[in-house]
């Protein structure tokens, strides 16, 4: 195996780019106008339960939208707006936490009770880590949840990422401490479903 470190890419300065899902959905950037979008998850008490999403006035939305922006600009994270056939914004997905010189990222994504249960999250997943591995040249991505969310884990599971241990009270929930399951996948390891012999 080799200790040898990846070359990495500079961040380029386009706009982040759209990724295309099944049925028409795609992964494209935020828009101003889906401050809106933001609102609704800001008042949406499961999305809030397992993320550190606090409420937001229409002008605190769309001052985030321009936030990931910048923070795609300065190569520091990259966020989408997953996006049904319609063009609506019904989740978000991205790497935050981007370490060029690392070479890793870690994951965070949610849905809208709209966007659930046509398998949207595991293609943005899969979508997205094809992309840091091939267009960012990454070599490891991370996707840590509470181990009292199994549809986190499903999704993580689903898309390849192996479940590498436990990291107890990891993150403060509205309801207190929660262990955390640590997930990742290298550039490496095989495409899910593919047998690595």
């Amino acid at each position: 195996m080799s200790s040898e470190i990846p070359s990495v890419p500079p961040v380029t300065r386009a706009p982040l780019p759209v990724l295309p899902l099944s049925g028409g959905a795609r992964l494209r950037p935020w828009r101003e106008e889906d401050a809106a979008v933001l609102v609704e998850v800001g008042e949406d008490p499961g999305i809030r339960h397992w993320n550190r999403i606090g409420p937001e006035s229409p002008r605190s939305a769309v001052d985030r939208i321009r936030r990931w922006d910048a923070r795609w600009r300065e190569g520091g994270a990259a966020i989408w707006a997953v996006a049904d056939a319609a063009d609506g914004a019904v989740g978000l997905v991205g790497l935050g936490d981007i370490d060029l010189s690392g070479a890793d990222a870690e994951f965070l994504y949610w849905l809208l009770p709209r966007g659930r249960g046509r398998g949207l999250m595991g293609q943005a997943v899969t979508a997205v880590t094809r992309w840091g591995f091939d267009s960012l040249g990454l070599h490891r991505l991370r996707i840590c949840h509470s181990v009292a969310n199994p549809a986190s884990c499903a999704v993580a599971t689903r898309a390849g990422f192996t479940l590498e241990g436990t990291m107890r009270g990891a993150l403060l929930h509205a309801d207190g401490w929660h262990d955390e399951h640590l997930h990742a996948r290298l550039a490496t390891d095989p495409p899910p479903g593919e047998d690595p012999a």
